[in-house]
């Protein structure tokens, strides 16, 4: 059978990253098959839809590079694909009739007083209201009455109160619960909207889809879907429920991490490819343990069954430094045309933002990090002298004055202020010393640029500041070093 899965959100807003990881695990095991991966709008709570969250949807998708064979833009024969489409054909609340015909379901025309007074049970730390089948009693006779006087109602589903039901996921493996804790629930609103439930169970039949991917949130509700599938005598899809996502405090991802969307992360400066590559691995990890993927590596090696139970932790670390990794791989061309609108926030005098920006790509990890990188080259930042002391380098406040007054008279005389002569004018001072490299160039870098973190050399720096900028800086770090003596 050719395997057919879904990604069927609910246009409620941003993406949230669990709701990518679905779409992209969705995905992966259809082109790993060489299956089908459809897109279906969910849009039946009418209350939680956002005015143009349908179009976050498809963009969000688009950027992210997962092509839908199927959906409300692309007819593959199984439509409408969406729900409110699918509402106005009758195909929810003609199977939910069959259902009632078939015992499996039945009217409720309880009011919300009575619904109120009914017991509430603790089921998983919260509270439900457990239905009691009060209406499931009535006869045909009561039911067409209350119909024909247009009282208002919901289709319940009748589960057994007795026994068990036992369903398998792919992860999980065989899960069986007792039938006392299943609630009839609701299969057709007061307002003739399906359910999420309901509907997701037809379409999911109807539409062909083989594999249902979701979040382990839904590991309690999927009895009573399994239910609905017997109840008509369909076959139960392949169920994968994925392992909740967490932040650094293994506290569910909130949307008011700032990090919790698609969105949020590339209005933040994270490449979609980085992204989609680290998401790919909330959960899943491939035999060789290798991190860096493209999407067609993904598609190549994305084994479902590798998914693990365990809470994945989303580290925002980690992430970062996987983008750093997408940064330097970039073509510089690529690279400079998203570096140059930052290089030019900061940078107003005239410098070489193309030798700049070849300084940065391997010292970035996401592009926001550039101003602060290289801010130092359009102003010299007030700084602390006792930046010039570096145990590794062997320097001390002391000896950096030293070595700047005894190059300023070197750098002064120098014409050529090229990377490579500065470089050689400096080596020449440092063999005449008998000292390292670090120990000269270290009590410069720092006097050119203020700065503890660089993204390139002292000698590198001065070309781009050039000679009378460079000599202003050193005069300064001397100035600032006398007064601390």
């Amino acid at each position: 059978m050719k395997i057919r899965t879904r990604y069927a959100p609910s246009p409620t807003g941003k993406m949230h990253v669990g709701n990518l990881r679905s779409a992209l695990y969705e995905f992966l095991i259809a082109r790993h098959a060489g299956g089908d991966f459809m897109l279906r709008i969910e849009d039946t709570d009418q209350e939680r839809f956002v005015e143009g969250a349908t179009e976050i949807i498809y963009r969000t998708l688009q950027t992210a590079g997962l092509i839908h064979d199927e959906g409300p833009d692309k007819d593959g024969g199984f439509g409408p694909y969406v729900q409110s489409e699918r509402m106005q054909t009758g195909i929810y609340m003609k199977y939910a009739k069959e259902l009632v015909d078939k015992g499996e379901a039945y009217y409720c025309f309880c009011d919300k007083e009575r619904l109120a007074s009914l017991k509430t049970e603790i089921m998983e730390g919260k509270e439900i209201t457990v239905y009691d089948k009060h209406c499931l009693s009535l006869t045909r006779e009561e039911v067409e009455k209350n119909l024909a006087e247009g009282k208002p109602y919901v289709i319940r589903q009748n589960n057994p109160r007795e026994g068990e039901t036992t369903f398998h996921d792919e992860l999980y493996g065989d899960i069986t619960v007792k039938n006392e804790e299943l609630d009839d629930m609701i299969l057709i609103k007061s307002d003739g909207y399906p359910t999420y439930n309901f509907a997701n169970v037809i379409d999911d039949h109807t539409m062909h889809i083989t594999h249902v991917v979701r979040g382990n949130e839904y590991l309690s509700s999927s009895p009573k879907y399994t239910r609905l599938y017997e109840a008509f005598g369909w076959e139960v899809p392949t169920y994968v429920h994925l392992p909740l996502i967490t932040d650094e405090n293994h506290k569910k991802l909130s949307k008011r991490s700032g990090h919790s969307s698609f969105e949020d992360l590339t209005e933040q400066g994270f490449l979609p490819e980085a992204v989609v590559n680290y998401i790919a691995l909330l959960g899943w990890s491939p035999e060789d343990n290798r991190e860096i993927f493209s999407l067609d590596e993904l598609i190549r090696d994305f084994d479902y069954h590798r998914i693990s139970k365990s809470p994945a932790v989303f580290d925002m670390v980690k992430l970062r430094w996987m983008n750093g990794e997408y940064v330097k791989a970039m073509d510089f061309d690529i690279f400079y045309a998203q570096a140059e609108p930052y290089l030019k926030q900061t940078l107003t005098k005239g410098q070489d933002l193309k030798k700049i920006a070849q300084m940065v790509k391997t010292r970035i990890e996401v592009f926001p990090d550039i101003p602060s990188l290289v801010d130092f080259f359009e102003e010299l930042p007030e700084y602390d002298a006792a930046m010039y002391a570096h145990k590794k380098m062997k320097t001390t406040t002391e000896s950096a004055l030293g070595v700047l007054k005894d190059v300023l008279p070197i750098l002064t005389e120098q014409e050529d202020y090229s990377n490579d002569a500065l470089y050689q004018a400096l080596l020449k001072y440092v063999e005449e010393k008998g000292v390292k490299n670090g120990y000269v160039m270290w009590p410069i870098r720092t006097a050119v640029s203020g700065k503890q973190m660089t993204p390139a050399g002292a000698t590198e720096i001065m070309e781009i500041l050039g000679k009378e900028e460079s000599l202003a800086r050193i005069q300064k770090g001397i100035t600032l070093l006398e007064q601390t003596q």
